[in-house]
């Protein structure tokens, strides 16, 4: 049986709890700007296909959801354990915008290898520089908690994309065979972050035919390369 080392973070779940509430509220700041949040399962845009996303407009500023990380160790379906080899950190990476649904777009895929593992993709269509921060928060069928992060998946540096470029996240869906009682889910919300993990808005996308998930899956954080994003 595999031990999951779960960590949450008190100050992320109170700032889910905040954003979740400015969401059902219709959000002071959304409506001073005239603009609509990104909102509930319920208010999301419908699903795109799986190879595009519905870009909601930008969430209230008001931290992190309600994170948990796991370990790595190759204890997942078709992972290996390994980690990625990046470049070193730098600060610059500090003062770019980051990537959110207004500058770029959203994808999820179907993988052959590993199993059970999907791949989102975000392209920068914008025409400056945008940062895919931390990992993307991930809410399948409109799930008020987010999905497990891999902790061990975080590289040294931020993925910096120019227009045009992409980075990469693998998504873990099932734990060991007989650990948990899978669930089918038709969609999936992807949640944008700044660098201080606050959200930029979500993404609203349609799964492939046939994806179940469970309690013990994860999502990596952003890397430059599919290899890095899969090698979990």
């Amino acid at each position: 049986m595999r031990t999951n080392r779960i960590r949450t973070t008190a100050l992320a779940a109170t700032a889910l709890a905040a954003a979740l509430s400015l969401t059902a509220c219709g959000g002071g700041e959304d409506k001073a700007m005239g603009t609509k949040p990104a909102g509930s399962a319920e208010t999301a845009a419908p699903a795109a296909s799986n190879t595009d996303s519905t870009a909601q407009p930008d969430a209230p500023e008001a931290g992190a959801p309600e994170t948990q990380t796991v370990p790595a160790g190759g204890k997942h379906a078709g992972g290996n354990g390994k980690k990625p080899e990046t470049a070193p950190n730098t600060e610059a990476a500090a003062s770019i915008p980051a990537c959110t649904p207004k500058n770029s777009t959203v994808k999820v895929s179907d993988v052959k290898r590993p199993i059970n593992h999907l791949l989102l993709t975000v392209t920068n269509t914008g025409s400056k520089d945008c940062a895919a921060y931390h990992a993307p928060f991930l809410r399948f069928d409109g799930a008020q908690a987010v999905y497990p992060i891999l902790d061990d998946s975080k590289p040294q540096a931020v993925v910096v994309l120019s227009p045009g470029e992409k980075a990469y996240a693998g998504i873990g869906l099932l734990g060991e065979p007989g650990e948990n009682e899978p669930v089918k889910s038709d969609n999936l919300g992807v949640i944008m972050v700044d660098k201080n993990n606050n959200s930029k808005g979500e993404a609203t996308l349609k799964l492939p035919a046939e994806t179940y998930t469970d309690s013990l899956g994860f999502v990596t954080y952003w890397q430059s390369d599919v290899e890095n994003a899969l090698m979990y």
